[in-house]
């Protein structure tokens, strides 16, 4: 599927691909802890350092995607967001960029019209499975939370 790509941008879903999907509620606050694979981190700095274009594009606000974003000094960080299908075509304007030229992980049914625009549509084992039923989607072997944002990035990076 990555075999002479020409992908510049790479946009992902943050629960349930950067996380296991899973949040902790602190029961005498209101603090949300949720878990992020160190593999997944490394491999957002590989995809900033090998020049692609990183964009978070999350259905929910969190600090920690605050927190993630900033480390790596990204630009395109879209929290809240309910249609994320405006997000990519606004990413591929800004960017003059076509479908082809665009890799999304999603994995959930918010991330359906999205996955369905761009030409390398990835998923993970865990996704809703009409996320997995997408014609032409790549599903990863590590699941969400477990390093399979780097391996995209290590497919990506190594054709």
């Amino acid at each position: 599927m990555f075999k002479n790509h020409k992908i510049k941008l790479i946009a992902t879903d943050f629960d349930g691909i950067m996380t296991d999907g899973g949040v902790c509620f602190s029961s005498v606050s209101s603090e949300e802890i949720k878990k992020v694979n160190f593999k997944d981190i490394m491999g957002m700095s590989l995809a900033v350092q090998n020049d692609y274009i990183v964009a978070i594009i999350s259905g929910e606000k969190n600090k920690i995607i605050d927190t993630v974003a900033a480390k790596f000094n990204l630009e395109d960080v879209h929290q809240g967001v309910k249609d994320k299908l405006s997000v990519i075509k606004s990413l591929a304007l800004k960017y003059n960029l076509k479908p082809e030229e665009i890799c999304y992980l999603g994995d959930d049914i918010n991330d359906i019209t999205a996955l369905e625009y761009v030409k390398y549509a990835i998923c993970v084992p865990d996704a809703n499975y009409k996320v997995k039923e997408i014609a032409g989607i790549y599903i990863t072997n590590a699941s969400g939370g477990n390093g399979a944002y780097r391996e995209i990035i290590d497919l990506i990076i190594n054709n």
